[in-house]
Protein backbone atom coordinates (compact mmCIF):
# COMPACT_ATOMS: atom_id res chain seq x y z
CA UNK A 1 0.00 0.00 0.00
CA UNK A 2 1.04 3.29 -0.20
CA UNK A 3 1.51 5.43 2.74
CA UNK A 4 1.53 9.14 2.70
CA UNK A 5 3.37 11.21 4.79
CA UNK A 6 4.38 15.15 4.36
CA UNK A 7 3.57 14.38 0.70
CA UNK A 8 6.10 11.64 0.95
CA UNK A 9 5.01 8.53 -0.47
CA UNK A 10 6.44 5.27 0.84
CA UNK A 11 6.05 1.72 -0.03
CA UNK A 12 6.06 -1.38 2.03
CA UNK A 13 5.72 -4.62 1.16
CA UNK A 14 3.92 -5.55 4.25
CA UNK A 15 0.65 -7.33 3.68
CA UNK A 16 -0.56 -4.89 6.71
CA UNK A 17 -0.30 -1.71 5.57
CA UNK A 18 2.08 -1.15 8.27
CA UNK A 19 4.97 0.62 8.67
CA UNK A 20 8.41 -1.80 9.36
CA UNK A 21 9.26 -1.77 12.57
CA UNK A 22 12.75 -1.08 12.50
CA UNK A 23 13.87 1.89 10.06
CA UNK A 24 17.70 2.46 8.18
CA UNK A 25 19.12 5.60 8.32
CA UNK A 26 20.10 6.67 5.03
CA UNK A 27 22.94 7.94 4.39
CA UNK A 28 23.48 11.03 1.82
CA UNK A 29 26.40 11.53 -0.16
CA UNK A 30 28.97 13.16 2.09
CA UNK A 31 28.04 11.23 4.86
CA UNK A 32 25.32 13.26 5.94
CA UNK A 33 22.05 11.77 7.17
CA UNK A 34 18.97 11.74 4.97
CA UNK A 35 15.24 11.72 5.46
CA UNK A 36 13.97 9.05 8.00
CA UNK A 37 12.01 6.43 6.98
CA UNK A 38 13.27 5.49 3.67
CA UNK A 39 13.75 2.00 2.39
CA UNK A 40 16.71 2.41 0.73
CA UNK A 41 19.84 2.29 2.03
CA UNK A 42 23.03 3.99 0.30
CA UNK A 43 26.67 3.01 1.34
CA UNK A 44 29.60 4.60 0.88
CA UNK A 45 31.26 3.31 -2.37
CA UNK A 46 35.40 1.94 -1.77
CA UNK A 47 37.38 3.04 -4.31
CA UNK A 48 38.46 0.12 -6.45
CA UNK A 49 40.10 0.88 -9.79
CA UNK A 50 39.95 -2.46 -11.43
CA UNK A 51 36.50 -2.94 -10.20
CA UNK A 52 35.41 0.56 -11.88
CA UNK A 53 37.24 -0.68 -15.16
CA UNK A 54 35.50 -3.71 -15.51
CA UNK A 55 32.30 -2.07 -14.51
CA UNK A 56 32.83 0.99 -17.06
CA UNK A 57 33.38 -1.90 -19.35
CA UNK A 58 30.41 -3.92 -18.90
CA UNK A 59 28.22 -0.77 -18.57
CA UNK A 60 28.77 0.30 -22.16
CA UNK A 61 28.81 -2.90 -23.41
CA UNK A 62 25.21 -3.26 -22.12
CA UNK A 63 24.30 0.34 -23.57
CA UNK A 64 25.35 -0.65 -27.32
CA UNK A 65 23.64 -3.97 -27.00
CA UNK A 66 20.46 -1.99 -25.84
CA UNK A 67 20.70 0.35 -28.23
CA UNK A 68 21.26 -2.50 -31.41
CA UNK A 69 18.01 -3.87 -29.49
CA UNK A 70 15.95 -0.79 -30.19
CA UNK A 71 15.95 0.80 -26.48
CA UNK A 72 18.09 1.74 -23.47
CA UNK A 73 18.17 -0.49 -20.15
CA UNK A 74 18.42 1.47 -17.05
CA UNK A 75 19.86 -0.69 -13.93
CA UNK A 76 18.94 1.07 -10.96
CA UNK A 77 20.76 0.00 -8.11
CA UNK A 78 18.66 -1.31 -4.66
CA UNK A 79 20.00 -2.31 -0.99
CA UNK A 80 22.40 -5.46 -1.12
CA UNK A 81 23.41 -5.06 -4.78
CA UNK A 82 19.72 -5.66 -6.66
CA UNK A 83 19.16 -5.00 -9.77
CA UNK A 84 15.42 -3.31 -11.55
CA UNK A 85 15.60 -2.78 -15.50
CA UNK A 86 13.38 -0.71 -17.22
CA UNK A 87 13.27 -0.75 -21.02
CA UNK A 88 13.17 2.61 -22.55
CA UNK A 89 12.65 2.46 -26.28
CA UNK A 90 14.71 4.78 -28.38
CA UNK A 91 12.28 4.87 -31.09
CA UNK A 92 12.56 8.42 -33.12
CA UNK A 93 9.26 9.93 -33.15
CA UNK A 94 6.59 8.92 -35.59
CA UNK A 95 7.03 11.39 -39.53
CA UNK A 96 3.70 11.74 -40.62
CA UNK A 97 4.02 12.22 -44.78
CA UNK A 98 1.61 14.96 -46.05
CA UNK A 99 0.72 13.39 -48.98
CA UNK A 100 -1.61 14.71 -51.30
CA UNK A 101 -5.09 12.88 -52.24
CA UNK A 102 -4.59 11.24 -55.60
CA UNK A 103 -7.21 8.46 -55.41
CA UNK A 104 -4.53 6.17 -56.04
CA UNK A 105 -2.74 5.55 -52.86
CA UNK A 106 -4.10 4.14 -50.00
CA UNK A 107 -3.04 5.93 -46.75
CA UNK A 108 -2.65 6.09 -43.27
CA UNK A 109 -5.66 7.32 -40.70
CA UNK A 110 -2.73 10.07 -39.36
CA UNK A 111 -1.66 10.77 -43.01
CA UNK A 112 -5.73 10.79 -44.54
CA UNK A 113 -5.77 13.73 -41.18
CA UNK A 114 -2.79 15.43 -42.25
CA UNK A 115 -4.19 15.47 -46.10
CA UNK A 116 -7.49 17.27 -44.90
CA UNK A 117 -7.67 18.64 -42.16
CA UNK A 118 -7.42 22.21 -43.30
CA UNK A 119 -10.38 21.69 -45.98
CA UNK A 120 -12.57 21.27 -42.66
CA UNK A 121 -14.41 24.20 -41.08
CA UNK A 122 -16.29 24.43 -37.79
CA UNK A 123 -19.10 26.97 -38.59
CA UNK A 124 -21.17 28.23 -35.58
CA UNK A 125 -24.67 29.85 -36.11
CA UNK A 126 -26.62 32.85 -34.00
CA UNK A 127 -29.89 33.26 -35.09
CA UNK A 128 -33.32 35.14 -32.77
CA UNK A 129 -34.80 32.35 -30.84
CA UNK A 130 -37.37 34.58 -29.62
CA UNK A 131 -38.06 37.50 -26.88
CA UNK A 132 -38.16 37.70 -23.53
CA UNK A 133 -40.60 39.09 -20.91
CA UNK A 134 -39.41 42.57 -21.33
CA UNK A 135 -39.90 42.18 -25.30
CA UNK A 136 -35.84 41.79 -26.01
CA UNK A 137 -34.71 39.55 -28.23
CA UNK A 138 -33.45 35.83 -27.29
CA UNK A 139 -30.36 35.18 -29.48
CA UNK A 140 -29.92 31.24 -29.89
CA UNK A 141 -26.35 29.54 -31.38
CA UNK A 142 -25.37 26.47 -32.44
CA UNK A 143 -22.35 24.73 -33.97
CA UNK A 144 -21.75 22.12 -36.71
CA UNK A 145 -18.96 21.13 -39.70
CA UNK A 146 -18.15 21.56 -43.31
CA UNK A 147 -15.73 21.31 -45.75
CA UNK A 148 -14.27 23.36 -48.42
CA UNK A 149 -14.78 22.87 -51.86
CA UNK A 150 -13.10 24.85 -53.73
CA UNK A 151 -10.12 27.81 -53.51
CA UNK A 152 -12.24 30.75 -53.62
CA UNK A 153 -14.46 29.94 -50.49
CA UNK A 154 -17.52 27.65 -51.22
CA UNK A 155 -18.32 25.41 -48.73
CA UNK A 156 -20.51 22.60 -48.33
CA UNK A 157 -22.34 21.65 -44.83
CA UNK A 158 -26.08 20.16 -44.20
CA UNK A 159 -29.04 22.23 -44.58
CA UNK A 160 -30.01 21.75 -40.87
CA UNK A 161 -26.97 23.37 -39.97
CA UNK A 162 -27.57 26.46 -41.06
CA UNK A 163 -31.37 27.03 -41.43
CA UNK A 164 -32.70 29.39 -39.84
CA UNK A 165 -29.36 31.52 -39.01
CA UNK A 166 -28.86 34.75 -39.10
CA UNK A 167 -25.21 34.73 -39.11
CA UNK A 168 -22.77 31.96 -40.10
CA UNK A 169 -19.21 32.36 -38.86
CA UNK A 170 -16.66 29.78 -40.29
CA UNK A 171 -13.31 28.82 -38.54
CA UNK A 172 -10.31 27.22 -40.34
CA UNK A 173 -7.79 24.77 -38.72
CA UNK A 174 -5.43 28.10 -38.48
CA UNK A 175 -7.95 29.75 -36.35
CA UNK A 176 -8.71 32.38 -39.35
CA UNK A 177 -12.57 33.36 -38.97
CA UNK A 178 -15.13 34.53 -41.68
CA UNK A 179 -18.51 35.54 -41.94
CA UNK A 180 -20.49 33.53 -44.44
CA UNK A 181 -23.07 34.37 -46.83
CA UNK A 182 -25.52 31.10 -47.49
CA UNK A 183 -25.95 30.67 -51.52
CA UNK A 184 -28.39 28.38 -51.37
CA UNK A 185 -29.65 24.33 -50.40
CA UNK A 186 -31.89 21.43 -50.43
CA UNK A 187 -33.97 20.80 -47.43
CA UNK A 188 -35.28 17.81 -48.65
CA UNK A 189 -31.75 16.37 -49.35
CA UNK A 190 -30.08 18.16 -46.60
CA UNK A 191 -27.32 19.93 -47.99
CA UNK A 192 -26.66 23.58 -48.02
CA UNK A 193 -23.54 25.76 -49.77
CA UNK A 194 -22.47 28.54 -48.12
CA UNK A 195 -19.13 30.71 -49.30
CA UNK A 196 -16.53 33.15 -47.44
CA UNK A 197 -14.41 35.74 -49.00
CA UNK A 198 -11.35 34.10 -49.03
CA UNK A 199 -8.36 33.08 -51.52
CA UNK A 200 -6.32 30.11 -51.80
CA UNK A 201 -8.21 27.63 -49.33
CA UNK A 202 -7.39 24.09 -49.90
CA UNK A 203 -10.37 22.20 -51.31
CA UNK A 204 -11.07 18.70 -50.46
CA UNK A 205 -11.28 16.17 -53.23
CA UNK A 206 -14.44 13.92 -53.84
CA UNK A 207 -14.91 10.51 -54.14
CA UNK A 208 -16.76 8.40 -55.70
CA UNK A 209 -19.50 7.15 -52.74
CA UNK A 210 -20.89 4.01 -54.96
CA UNK A 211 -17.65 2.33 -54.68
CA UNK A 212 -18.15 2.05 -51.10
CA UNK A 213 -18.19 -1.82 -49.88
CA UNK A 214 -19.73 -2.75 -46.01
CA UNK A 215 -16.36 -2.87 -44.36
CA UNK A 216 -14.28 -0.35 -45.86
CA UNK A 217 -12.60 1.78 -43.52
CA UNK A 218 -13.97 5.77 -43.73
CA UNK A 219 -13.14 8.65 -41.33
CA UNK A 220 -14.56 11.39 -40.09
CA UNK A 221 -13.41 15.09 -38.93
CA UNK A 222 -15.80 17.71 -37.28
CA UNK A 223 -16.54 19.53 -34.63
CA UNK A 224 -17.98 17.41 -32.27
CA UNK A 225 -20.29 18.95 -28.75
CA UNK A 226 -18.99 22.58 -30.86
CA UNK A 227 -15.85 22.27 -28.89
CA UNK A 228 -13.52 19.65 -29.54
CA UNK A 229 -13.21 21.34 -33.37
CA UNK A 230 -11.22 19.71 -35.78
CA UNK A 231 -11.52 16.00 -34.33
CA UNK A 232 -10.75 12.63 -35.99
CA UNK A 233 -13.18 9.43 -35.71
CA UNK A 234 -12.82 6.07 -37.60
CA UNK A 235 -15.14 3.08 -38.34
CA UNK A 236 -16.31 1.12 -40.90
CA UNK A 237 -18.95 1.21 -43.81
CA UNK A 238 -21.64 -0.62 -41.66
CA UNK A 239 -24.08 -0.58 -44.83
CA UNK A 240 -24.19 0.87 -48.09
CA UNK A 241 -27.60 2.46 -49.48
CA UNK A 242 -29.05 2.17 -46.30
CA UNK A 243 -33.12 3.63 -46.65
CA UNK A 244 -33.96 5.61 -43.40
CA UNK A 245 -36.93 8.35 -42.56
CA UNK A 246 -36.35 11.36 -41.05
CA UNK A 247 -39.35 13.92 -40.11
CA UNK A 248 -41.44 12.25 -43.07
CA UNK A 249 -38.37 12.80 -45.24
CA UNK A 250 -36.65 9.43 -46.75
CA UNK A 251 -33.04 9.39 -46.97
CA UNK A 252 -30.27 7.11 -48.81
CA UNK A 253 -27.44 6.43 -46.53
CA UNK A 254 -24.18 5.62 -46.08
CA UNK A 255 -24.29 3.89 -42.47
CA UNK A 256 -21.42 3.81 -40.18
CA UNK A 257 -20.18 2.82 -37.22
CA UNK A 258 -17.35 5.80 -36.99
CA UNK A 259 -18.24 7.95 -33.96
CA UNK A 260 -20.40 10.73 -34.80
CA UNK A 261 -21.99 13.21 -32.27
CA UNK A 262 -23.52 16.76 -32.21
CA UNK A 263 -21.24 19.00 -34.47
CA UNK A 264 -20.36 16.60 -36.54
CA UNK A 265 -23.21 17.31 -39.02
CA UNK A 266 -21.96 18.64 -41.99
CA UNK A 267 -18.25 17.11 -41.81
CA UNK A 268 -16.89 15.20 -44.59
CA UNK A 269 -16.49 10.93 -44.21
CA UNK A 270 -13.58 10.37 -45.83
CA UNK A 271 -12.33 6.87 -47.84
CA UNK A 272 -8.94 5.37 -47.14
CA UNK A 273 -7.43 7.28 -50.12
CA UNK A 274 -8.04 10.51 -48.56
CA UNK A 275 -11.24 11.27 -50.08
CA UNK A 276 -14.78 12.74 -48.97
CA UNK A 277 -17.59 9.86 -50.13
CA UNK A 278 -20.41 11.16 -47.52
CA UNK A 279 -21.38 14.24 -45.77
CA UNK A 280 -21.92 13.37 -41.81
CA UNK A 281 -25.43 14.10 -41.06
CA UNK A 282 -27.17 12.07 -38.39
CA UNK A 283 -27.26 9.34 -35.92
CA UNK A 284 -29.12 6.29 -34.94
CA UNK A 285 -29.59 7.55 -31.31
CA UNK A 286 -33.05 5.24 -30.09
CA UNK A 287 -34.55 2.53 -30.87
CA UNK A 288 -38.21 3.00 -31.29
CA UNK A 289 -39.07 0.82 -28.16
CA UNK A 290 -37.07 3.21 -26.23
CA UNK A 291 -33.73 1.22 -26.05
CA UNK A 292 -30.84 3.56 -26.27
CA UNK A 293 -27.75 2.07 -29.07
CA UNK A 294 -24.41 3.06 -30.49
CA UNK A 295 -22.44 2.87 -33.05
CA UNK A 296 -25.26 3.65 -35.80
CA UNK A 297 -24.01 7.01 -37.66
CA UNK A 298 -25.32 8.02 -41.39
CA UNK A 299 -23.60 10.29 -43.98
CA UNK A 300 -25.34 11.52 -47.34
CA UNK A 301 -23.56 9.43 -50.38
CA UNK A 302 -21.78 11.48 -51.97
CA UNK A 303 -22.63 10.41 -55.30
CA UNK A 304 -26.92 11.60 -54.59
CA UNK A 305 -25.79 14.97 -54.26
CA UNK A 306 -22.79 15.81 -56.50
CA UNK A 307 -24.92 17.56 -59.44
CA UNK A 308 -26.97 19.37 -56.93
CA UNK A 309 -24.09 20.88 -54.73
CA UNK A 310 -22.54 22.00 -58.30
CA UNK A 311 -26.08 23.44 -59.57
CA UNK A 312 -26.55 25.08 -56.08
CA UNK A 313 -23.05 27.02 -56.86
CA UNK A 314 -23.99 27.67 -60.46
CA UNK A 315 -27.79 29.31 -59.69
CA UNK A 316 -27.95 29.15 -55.77
CA UNK A 317 -30.60 26.77 -56.27
CA UNK A 318 -31.18 23.26 -57.58
CA UNK A 319 -32.32 23.35 -61.17
CA UNK A 320 -31.96 19.95 -61.94
CA UNK A 321 -33.98 18.24 -59.50
CA UNK A 322 -35.70 15.03 -61.19
CA UNK A 323 -39.30 15.84 -61.57
CA UNK A 324 -42.40 13.22 -62.48
CA UNK A 325 -45.23 15.51 -62.59
CA UNK A 326 -47.99 13.59 -60.76
CA UNK A 327 -50.03 13.59 -57.68
CA UNK A 328 -48.83 10.17 -56.14
CA UNK A 329 -51.03 8.23 -53.44
CA UNK A 330 -49.72 5.14 -51.59
CA UNK A 331 -51.37 1.86 -52.82
CA UNK A 332 -52.75 0.12 -50.11
CA UNK A 333 -55.40 -2.64 -49.59
CA UNK A 334 -58.72 -0.65 -49.28
CA UNK A 335 -58.04 0.57 -52.90
CA UNK A 336 -57.04 -2.21 -53.99
CA UNK A 337 -60.25 -4.00 -52.95
CA UNK A 338 -62.05 -0.89 -54.31
CA UNK A 339 -60.67 -0.81 -57.59
CA UNK A 340 -60.41 -4.39 -58.23
CA UNK A 341 -56.74 -4.05 -58.47
CA UNK A 342 -54.13 -7.26 -58.06
CA UNK A 343 -51.74 -5.22 -56.16
CA UNK A 344 -51.38 -3.40 -52.91
CA UNK A 345 -48.61 -1.52 -52.41
CA UNK A 346 -47.00 0.47 -54.90
CA UNK A 347 -47.72 4.75 -55.87
CA UNK A 348 -50.90 5.35 -57.02
CA UNK A 349 -51.09 7.84 -59.75
CA UNK A 350 -54.42 10.22 -58.74
CA UNK A 351 -53.51 13.22 -61.22
CA UNK A 352 -51.18 13.89 -64.56
CA UNK A 353 -50.01 16.89 -65.02
CA UNK A 354 -50.23 18.29 -68.76
CA UNK A 355 -47.04 18.40 -70.75
CA UNK A 356 -44.80 17.10 -67.32
CA UNK A 357 -42.49 13.91 -67.61
CA UNK A 358 -45.29 11.83 -66.69
CA UNK A 359 -47.36 12.99 -69.32
CA UNK A 360 -44.78 12.46 -72.17
CA UNK A 361 -43.93 9.38 -71.01
CA UNK A 362 -47.41 8.03 -71.23
CA UNK A 363 -48.22 7.59 -67.82
CA UNK A 364 -51.88 8.17 -66.67
CA UNK A 365 -54.64 8.18 -63.45
CA UNK A 366 -55.28 4.92 -61.79
CA UNK A 367 -51.75 3.74 -63.10
CA UNK A 368 -49.81 1.95 -59.94
CA UNK A 369 -45.97 2.44 -59.85
CA UNK A 370 -44.65 -0.70 -58.70
CA UNK A 371 -40.29 -0.88 -59.38
CA UNK A 372 -38.41 2.61 -61.32
CA UNK A 373 -35.49 0.75 -63.05
CA UNK A 374 -34.14 -2.14 -60.28
CA UNK A 375 -35.64 -0.78 -57.20
CA UNK A 376 -39.11 -1.64 -55.53
CA UNK A 377 -41.83 1.14 -55.04
CA UNK A 378 -44.28 0.22 -52.28
CA UNK A 379 -44.70 3.53 -50.87
CA UNK A 380 -45.12 7.37 -52.01
CA UNK A 381 -41.60 7.75 -49.44
CA UNK A 382 -39.99 5.14 -51.67
CA UNK A 383 -40.32 6.75 -55.28
CA UNK A 384 -39.41 9.76 -53.56
CA UNK A 385 -36.15 8.53 -51.99
CA UNK A 386 -35.54 6.71 -55.77
CA UNK A 387 -36.56 9.92 -57.19
CA UNK A 388 -32.99 11.54 -55.09
CA UNK A 389 -30.48 9.21 -57.64
CA UNK A 390 -31.89 11.11 -60.55
CA UNK A 391 -31.26 14.62 -62.56
CA UNK A 392 -33.89 16.26 -64.72
CA UNK A 393 -32.50 14.87 -68.45
CA UNK A 394 -31.79 11.43 -67.21
CA UNK A 395 -33.36 8.02 -68.26
CA UNK A 396 -35.36 5.31 -66.31
CA UNK A 397 -37.92 2.69 -66.63
CA UNK A 398 -40.98 2.04 -64.69
CA UNK A 399 -42.61 -0.78 -64.11
CA UNK A 400 -46.26 0.35 -63.81
CA UNK A 401 -49.36 -2.09 -62.83
CA UNK A 402 -52.72 -1.36 -65.13
CA UNK A 403 -55.66 -3.47 -65.17
CA UNK A 404 -55.22 -4.70 -67.85
CA UNK A 405 -51.61 -5.90 -67.24
CA UNK A 406 -48.12 -4.17 -66.30
CA UNK A 407 -46.26 -2.75 -68.80
CA UNK A 408 -42.39 -1.07 -69.08
CA UNK A 409 -42.60 2.68 -69.09
CA UNK A 410 -39.80 4.09 -70.70
CA UNK A 411 -39.57 8.07 -69.00
CA UNK A 412 -37.42 11.00 -68.97
CA UNK A 413 -37.07 12.80 -65.82
CA UNK A 414 -38.01 16.96 -65.71
CA UNK A 415 -37.28 19.68 -63.70
CA UNK A 416 -39.00 21.32 -61.58
CA UNK A 417 -41.35 23.82 -63.14
CA UNK A 418 -40.18 27.25 -63.51
CA UNK A 419 -42.47 28.54 -60.70
CA UNK A 420 -41.38 26.50 -58.37
CA UNK A 421 -37.70 27.36 -59.00
CA UNK A 422 -38.20 30.92 -58.92
CA UNK A 423 -39.37 30.75 -55.44
CA UNK A 424 -36.44 28.83 -54.71
CA UNK A 425 -34.40 31.45 -55.91
CA UNK A 426 -36.50 33.79 -53.81
CA UNK A 427 -35.86 31.88 -50.76
CA UNK A 428 -32.10 32.01 -50.83
CA UNK A 429 -31.55 35.50 -51.33
CA UNK A 430 -34.34 36.78 -48.76
CA UNK A 431 -32.66 33.58 -46.43
CA UNK A 432 -31.58 35.27 -43.14
CA UNK A 433 -27.92 34.75 -43.74
CA UNK A 434 -27.37 36.72 -46.27
CA UNK A 435 -28.24 39.98 -44.03
CA UNK A 436 -25.65 41.89 -43.46
CA UNK A 437 -27.30 44.02 -40.23
CA UNK A 438 -26.00 41.03 -37.51
CA UNK A 439 -23.09 40.79 -35.98
CA UNK A 440 -23.36 38.42 -33.69
CA UNK A 441 -22.07 35.38 -32.99
CA UNK A 442 -22.44 31.78 -32.16
CA UNK A 443 -21.20 30.81 -28.24
CA UNK A 444 -20.23 26.93 -29.93
CA UNK A 445 -23.33 25.12 -28.46
CA UNK A 446 -25.29 23.45 -30.30
CA UNK A 447 -29.15 22.61 -30.58
CA UNK A 448 -30.85 19.42 -28.84
CA UNK A 449 -34.03 19.49 -30.80
CA UNK A 450 -35.01 15.59 -31.68
CA UNK A 451 -37.82 14.52 -34.25
CA UNK A 452 -40.69 12.74 -32.95
CA UNK A 453 -39.30 9.66 -35.22
CA UNK A 454 -36.66 7.67 -33.92
CA UNK A 455 -33.91 9.23 -35.95
CA UNK A 456 -32.67 12.49 -35.35
CA UNK A 457 -30.88 15.34 -36.73
CA UNK A 458 -27.81 17.04 -34.98
CA UNK A 459 -28.19 20.63 -35.46
CA UNK A 460 -24.49 21.04 -34.38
Amino acid sequence: MYNDEHNLYNYTYRKDGSELSHQRETVRPGGQPGPQGSEFEVKPVRKNRLGLKITALALVCALLGGAAGGGAVWAMSQGKGNESEINVSSRPATQVALRSVDGKTAMSDAEVYAANVNSVVSIRTSATAGYNFFGQPVQSASAGSGFVLSKDGYILTNYHVVKGAETVTVTLYNGDEFSAQYIGGEEDYDIAVIKVEATDLQPVTLGDSGELNVGDHVLAIGNPLGELTFSMSGGMVSCVDRAINVDGTPFNMIQTDTSINPGNSGGPLFNQYGEVVGIVSAKYSQSSNGTTVEGLGFAIPMNDVFSMVKDIMANGYVSNRAYLGITPQTMTENWAAQYHYDVDAGVFITYVEPDSAADKAGLKMGDVITKVDDTDIKSVEDLNLAKKKYSAGDAATLEVYRPDGTVAVEITWGAAPKEEQAQQQEQAQQYPGNRNDNNSSGNGGYYNNPFEDIFRYFYG
